[in-house]
């Protein structure tokens, strides 16, 4: 897993770098604290005055041992509960309004941070979601953003309070007993280095614990998004293995996470309550031999107790803060991640109103998970306004790169494509897109309802413009079948439809887009032969005046455009009407036989894709 890790950095994968060890990433949260200063200026006057209250209880105990209990004055003991309750009132208001305030701010900031990373990922060029894996990057979005949100909502005042408390302690025992608190910086050194030196290692054991986590999550999705697959092979138990040697791997990542934080704790802990053991009894000495009274050992305690427990204290949130500085690394590594399609600085505007005239010039293009290996190479083709072209070939000719390519999905290495003689580097891809609509063979269906899923052609399509594009795609009357018609739920990836019911929702999506230019990537595919011929007559009407793209398989499906391209190896090998193509021979002509014929019945069918293989 870890070269897995290492193939993902080295293909553009702005993960964590390694080698820091200290708490610098943290600072790139301030900036989302800068709009909400004034809840910040509250909680920290709410920890202040929690602090306050807590440190002046020691004075408070010297003079109730030196006057009162010395003394023997009953009304100096009752004069003391009396402010020991309003104490205790100021420090539970302080600490409502610390705990509200940071909470507060905690939720706000992880909103917005989650709202920055969400807005930066689907801006994303395609090619990053080739090489990275997409429940890693919805695992920084949640699991890492649930690490940050606990360090900013409750770690964080923690680690203030205690701050205080130590640096408000420190300056009252030097008030009391310089001579003790000399003893106790002695101590600091041994206190201080187990903090770095664990420190670095629970920073680095924490973010690996993340990615441990997100390797867990690839996994879920991978089998639920797959699960009629894996059923179907009976691999359930193969599975529950995978899942759990994952399990395993995060488990043992985070117990070594643990000890190093648990031996830090101990650690520190023995060391400080150590020392003040040893303060005591050196005090009680003093106590005795009259160089300091028993009321300002009583505070001394009291003080070296606060700050004892505020070192531990943070010792522990230390741990926390290094596990969020691993978070804030990786979260900010993605943000951080530029898109390599992005709209010019001056963007050219389209021609309005759109032709849909369409050039490909030389085009050459390889995938980035793919660079040895060309998707397309010195591919040209002019396509006129309003003329459909089906792209045929084998698989992986280089048909569905077209339409990537043309969506601006990618850049191609060299050549360039022209939308309306406008050079589409040069227009913004947001400009580009909304000129076009496109059925994909394998239609993505949004877990929402018909109206929604719909209605994404155009959001702000009214309810009987949905109704008519539906009825256009000859969706409606499975539509109105459902339980609750247009405002069903479609279930995720719309796993409560069949095949050819989600094709007709992906055109109908298409129909109300109403684009100039149509990208059908095999849009009839998965429907039966009565379906087939309403969708083809529906789309035999949407394609009328539009440019018009079609990816086939299927030869009969296509005779009847005005031209068709013949792709490949990535390279157009013959272009034309189908009767001249037919004429010619060649690989068209090679194919259209073999489909033809097996319609026919001359090739028994378990032939023809054998036949495909070995004439490709």
């Amino acid at each position: 897993m870890e070269g897995d890790a290492r193939k993902r950095r080295q293909d553009g994968d702005a993960g964590p770098r390694p080698g820091r060890a200290d708490l610098k990433p943290l600072r790139r949260i301030l900036p989302y604290l800068a709009p909400y200063k004034a809840a910040v200026a509250g909680a920290v006057v709410a920890l202040s005055v929690a602090a306050g209250t807590v440190l002046g209880l020691g004075a408070g105990l010297r003079l109730l041992v030196d006057r009162g209990f010395a003394a023997g004055d009953a009304s100096l003991l009752n004069g003391a509960l009396l402010v020991l309750l309003g104490v205790i009132v100021v420090l539970a208001a302080s600490s409502y309004a610390r705990f509200y305030l940071v909470s507060w701010i905690g939720e706000r900031v992880i909103a917005d941070l989650r709202r920055d990373v969400y807005d930066h990922v689907v801006r994303l060029h395609t090619g990053f979601f080739e090489t990275n894996r997409t429940a890693e990057i919805i695992s920084r979005l949640t699991a890492d953003t649930t690490v940050l949100q606990v360090v900013i909502g409750s770690s964080a005042s923690v680690f203030l309070r205690n701050l205080l408390m130590f640096l408000g302690g420190t300056v009252l025992l030097v008030v009391t007993s310089p001579k003790l608190t000399g003893l106790v910086a002695l101590v600091v050194p041994l206190v201080v280095v187990p903090i770095i030196v664990f420190g670095r290692q629970v920073r680095g054991l924490s973010r690996d614990s993340q990615d441990r986590i997100a390797d867990m999550g690839a996994t879920v999705d991978e089998t639920l998004y797959g699960i009629r697959t894996v059923q179907a092979f009976g691999r359930e138990g193969l599975e529950r293995d995978r899942f759990a040697d994952r399990v395993e791997t995060a488990f043992a990542t985070s117990v070594r996470r643990i000890r190093a934080r648990a031996l830090l704790t101990a650690i520190v802990i023995l060391m400080v309550f150590g020392a003040v053991g040893i303060i005591l009894w050196i005090g009680g000495h003093d106590v005795l031999s009259g160089r300091i009274t028993p009321g300002e050992l009583s505070a001394f305690v009291f003080y070296a107790v606060l700050v004892a427990g505020s070192v531990g204290a943070l010792s522990e949130v230390v741990g926390d803060l290094q596990r969020a500085a691993g978070a804030t690394e990786r979260l900010f590594g993605l943000m951080e991640t530029p898109s390599d399609i992005t709209a010019p600085a001056s963007p050219t505007r389209l021609p309005t109103p759109p032709r849909g005239a369409i050039g490909f010039d030389g085009v050459s293009f390889h995938y980035p998970s793919r660079p040895d290996q060309s998707a397309l190479e010195d591919f040209t083709l002019d396509i006129a306004p309003g003329e459909s072209v089906a792209l045929v070939g084998p698989s992986g000719a280089g048909k569905t790169t077209v339409f990537q390519l043309l969506l601006r999905f990618y850049d191609p290495q060299a050549g360039s494509i022209r939308m309306d003689g406008i050079d589409i580097r040069d227009a913004d891809p947001a400009d580009l897109r909304s000129r076009i609509g496109l059925v994909p063979q394998d239609p993505t269906i949004f877990s929402t309802s018909a109206w929604e899923n719909i209605r994404y052609g155009r959001p702000d399509a009214s309810d009987a413009e949905v109704s008519k594009a539906a009825e256009a795609a000859h969706a409606l009357e499975f539509i109105e079948a459902l339980p609750e018609g247009f405002s069903t739920y479609l279930g995720e990836r719309g796993v409560r439809l069949s095949g050819g019911q989600r094709q007709r929702i992906a055109i109908a999506r298409a129909i109300l887009r109403d684009p100039v230019v149509l990208l059908l990537d095999e849009a009839t595919s998965a429907l039966d032969a009565e379906s087939e011929r309403l969708v083809q007559d529906a789309l035999t009407r949407l394609m009328a005046d539009r440019t018009t793209l079609v990816i086939a398989h299927r030869l009969a499906t296509v005779q009847n455009v005005d031209r068709i391209a013949v792709l490949d190896q990535g390279r157009l090998v013959a272009a034309g009407a189908h009767d001249a193509l037919m004429a010619e021979g060649g690989l068209y002509a090679r194919l259209a036989a073999l489909q033809f014929d097996a319609a026919r019945g001359a090739h028994p069918p378990s032939y023809v894709i054998p036949d495909l293989i070995r004439n490709p």
